[in-house]
């Protein structure tokens, strides 16, 4: 019997913004991984086991994934946005990295909408120039590192997009981000608080650094700060693609 693996994005919340390929894997799936929230999203039907876990056992859960395409299950390893977006898609390949025998499997990963250009959309286009995307998280890297980041993101004027801005575990760390911003950037520059993109609870907020204040954001929210150049039309936030 010959197994798969697929790992797939959910896009960022709505259901028509899960791609027709991701749903017509998952209709093959025989075993649905990944973390709770997003397994969740996966409706039971005969056939499909599902298998959530905890946020921070993505290791585990990639190993457990490869040993069950490799005994012939077709294996869905389900993200939220893209799979390769600080996701699922590194973590797969991190495991097989340690054991290669997995190279033979039948893997391939499937491209969903990010949070990030949902989240943008929504706005207008404030990612239509250079941008950089950075997780604020430091549950898998330091926060000297996350913050070292943001100051040279921050100099080298590109605009920038914002996952995991703030959680209950660490609620400190987004006011100590927008002040390295207003350090770097000044109070003047644009920054928006897209939370709980494209579903009911969608809320969009356009402010200044100066006016920004952490309890804005929260882990269902996607933070986007402009660059210079970046400005407001009617309802709408951009970067224009020419720099002055």
């Amino acid at each position: 019997m010959t197994g798969w693996l697929a790992i797939a994005g959910l896009g960022p919340g709505d259901e028509a913004l899960i791609t027709p390929e991701v749903t017509a894997v998952l209709a093959q799936a025989t075993d649905v991984i990944g973390y709770v929230p997003y397994v969740a999203r996966i409706a039971p039907r005969d056939g499909l086991s599902r298998h959530p876990s905890d946020n921070r056992v993505e290791l585990m859960r990639a190993r457990h994934a490869l040993e069950l395409a490799a005994a012939g299950g077709r294996v869905v390893v389900v993200s939220s946005g893209d799979p390769g977006v600080f996701a699922m898609a590194a973590a797969v390949l991190e495991a097989i990295e340690s054991a290669p025998e997995y190279l033979a499997t039948d893997i391939r990963i499937l491209p969903g909408i990010t949070a990030m250009l949902a989240a943008a959309a929504r706005l207008g286009a404030p990612l239509g120039h250079d941008f950089c995307a950075i997780n604020l998280s430091d549950n898998l890297k330091p926060w000297e590192l996350v913050e070292h980041r943001l100051r040279l993101a921050a100099r080298a004027g590109f605009a920038m997009a914002f996952y995991n801005p703030r959680s209950r575990s660490r609620p400190h760390q987004f006011g100590r981000a927008l002040d390295v911003l207003r350090e770097e950037c000044g109070g003047a520059r644009l920054i928006s608080f897209a939370r709980a993109v494209s579903t009911a609870e969608e809320t969009l907020e356009t402010v200044t650094l100066a006016e920004a204040t952490p309890e804005m954001a929260d882990m269902r929210t996607m933070v986007i700060v402009g660059n210079a150049d970046t400005r407001r039309v009617g309802r709408f936030v951009y970067t224009p693609r020419t720099s002055l």
